[in-house]
């Protein structure tokens, strides 16, 4: 490129213009990949918490090293009753480490004592326990998948507007037996209600007749997040179908082992099984 100058005013004018140049170069945005902790989420057990952070940074909670999406989305839960000690590493690509360490907060739970219930639910006979053992089988199986969805990170909505008859984490004592803790949210309803999806997400598993939770449908919405909606009566949906929140997937029913209709919803990331109610509780990071 050729600049004429015609006398010391020209230079003067050329000047001008190459520190405006400079000056507008200096303040257009520096994008970089820093390393800082964003979470949404309760610190207790059966919480839930998703994170943000630039999808460059690597993230881990103690050694597991977990997925970050391409818009910088990040997930993980804590058991019922989770006692550990924690340490969330972020570090970006130029070194930059932050680090937050964490036990989740101690809750206290619901016992309940059922008396008078038969010999026959107590102690299921050889074939319902290979049933019921096979039907473990597929929900493990389901609960090792992490696609790379990020509808966790929209929030989640009540599967239903009813009344709330049972909550995560309670006990039940049958017989003055105690059984395995509830990890579900039960909501009321009459057989054939509708269910609504909670959060958008792809369905995993639909199975009409599992031994203990009858119609059983689990819906994946990324990272190891999935919603197993139990007892159902029928499913609108099937495996591999997209659903929105808010979209009627199933109806309620009384299959499996139940004393009355109604539905159990359950959530999970990976193996741990979380509190819905808390999950609902969590406020999208933009």
């Amino acid at each position: 490129m050729k600049v004429l100058l015609k006398g010391p005013s020209s230079v003067l004018k050329l000047k001008k213009r190459y520190a405006l140049l400079m000056v507008s170069l200096s303040t257009l945005p520096v994008i970089s990949a820093q390393a800082e902790i964003q979470l949404s989420g309760e610190i207790k057990q059966g919480g839930l918490v998703i994170g943000k952070t630039h999808t460059n940074n690597v993230v881990r909670l103690n050694k597991k090293v977990l997925p970050v999406s391409a818009q910088g989305d990040y997930v993980f839960a804590f058991s019922r009753d989770d006692k550990m000690k924690y340490t969330l590493t972020i570090t970006s690509p130029a070194g930059k480490i932050e680090t937050q360490t964490f036990t989740p907060t101690k809750r206290d739970y619901k016992i309940s004592r059922v008396e008078g219930i038969s010999k026959k639910i107590m102690n299921p006979n050889k074939k319902a326990n290979i049933r019921a053992g096979e039907d473990r089988a597929a929900m493990v199986k389901v609960r090792k998948v992490s696609s790379n969805l990020t509808d966790f990170s929209q929030g989640f909505i009540a599967p239903r507007s009813a009344r709330i008859t049972g909550v995560y984490g309670s006990q039940r004592f049958y017989n003055g037996i105690a059984k395995n803790p509830h990890f579900g949210v039960d909501y009321a309803g009459q057989i054939g209600a509708p269910v609504k999806a909670p959060a958008s997400g792809t369905v995993l598993l639909w199975v009409p007749d599992m031994f203990y939770s009858g119609g059983t449908l689990v819906i994946d919405h990324g990272h190891g997040i999935t919603s197993n909606f139990l007892h159902l009566s029928a499913s609108l949906v099937k495996v591999g179908d997209k659903v929105k929140q808010g979209d009627i997937i199933a109806k309620v029913g009384n299959s499996g082992r139940v004393t009355g209709p109604h539905l159990d919803w359950r959530m999970n990331w990976h193996q741990v099984r979380f509190d819905p109610q808390l999950a609902m509780k969590i406020s999208p990071i933009q």
